[in-house]
């Protein structure tokens, strides 16, 4: 059987975003995992597969949603191990532009055509199919893939050439993780200023003070519950290096980031890494000597 959509890659995002493509009436998606906990973790209407190289064999377009970049290179040799000219490998992690055009150059070798599309978003926006997607490569390919994209995102876009989408995301994602140090240090002021947390998610959510940001990680904050979780410190600290490195290969200086990201560091070394990254407002409120109870 020949499935419409293909998927390696069931993590904490991966795992959301399969769910969503399955739940399209007649849409059947075939998908791939090395993690046991993370196969056990999808959808009953997705299918699991032995392999990747299963997935590539089985599938008319195949998304891959991966940790790091030797899991990249690892899961394009074992597409490209398999025999199926002109299939399209649609790319949705944050790795380094050097990685994807790696990869991009051993699926093409094997008759693959490849676009870098990395989403915007963590897994709660995913499992309400709010994420946004920076889609580079062939026009023709983006078209093609649009309709699945619009299955787990609110949005999605075309930028360019193969890499302009991580160069979106990287961008993207500075203002993501400045936006949610900024709002963790508001709701700590307002916390010792003597004002109820959730008020002030209220009031300030929706306002010209607000971010999405503040909307979505803010009520974590404001309820002091952080184990629903959206995307926990590790993703967002491997991906601090690669836009740190992009950053200083074209001499643009990032220290409003850099000094931000130093919360994040500080959360991890606090034992906080395992919880949804909103938890930066407990380092805050550790500072300003006013933590409440977890």
């Amino acid at each position: 059987m020949l499935h419409d959509v293909g998927f390696i890659g069931l993590g904490v995002l991966g795992s959301a975003i399969v769910s969503n493509i399955a739940a399209v009436g007649g849409t059947t998606v075939l998908a791939f995992d090395r993690a046991e906990p993370a196969r056990k973790a999808v959808a009953d209407r997705v299918r699991l597969a032995e392999s990747g190289a299963d997935v590539a064999r089985h599938s008319r377009v195949v998304f891959t949603c991966l940790p790091h970049a030797a899991a990249m290179r690892e899961v394009a040799a074992e597409i490209a191990s398999v025999e199926h000219n002109g299939q399209l490998i649609v790319e949705l992690s944050t790795l380094s532009i050097a990685d994807k055009e790696a990869a991009r150059d051993i699926l093409e070798g094997a008759g693959r055509r490849m676009l870098d599309c990395p989403v915007s978003g963590n897994r709660i926006m995913a499992l309400a199919r709010g994420l946004t997607a920076f889609c580079s490569g062939a026009r023709e390919d983006y078209e093609a893939v649009r309709e699945i994209l619009l299955t787990f995102c609110k949005k999605e876009h075309y930028v360019g050439p193969f890499g302009n989408g991580s160069k979106v995301k990287f961008c993207g994602n500075i203002l993501n993780l400045v936006h949610n140090t900024v709002a963790a240090e508001a709701m700590v002021l307002a916390i010792k200023s003597g004002l109820d947390p959730k008020m002030f998610h209220e009031v300030i959510s929706g306002s010209g003070s607000s971010s999405a940001m503040f909307e979505v990680r803010g009520k974590l904050m404001a309820e002091n519950d952080y184990a629903k979780e959206g995307m926990n410190f590790s993703v967002p600290l491997k991906d601090s290096r690669i836009i740190a490195e992009h950053a200083a290969t074209i001499g643009v200086p990032i220290p409003l980031y850099q000094a931000a990201v130093q919360f994040y560091h500080a959360a991890a070394a606090q034992g906080l890494a395992h919880l949804d990254a909103a938890a930066v407002c407990r380092v805050m409120e550790r500072l300003a000597n006013c933590e409440r109870p977890s």
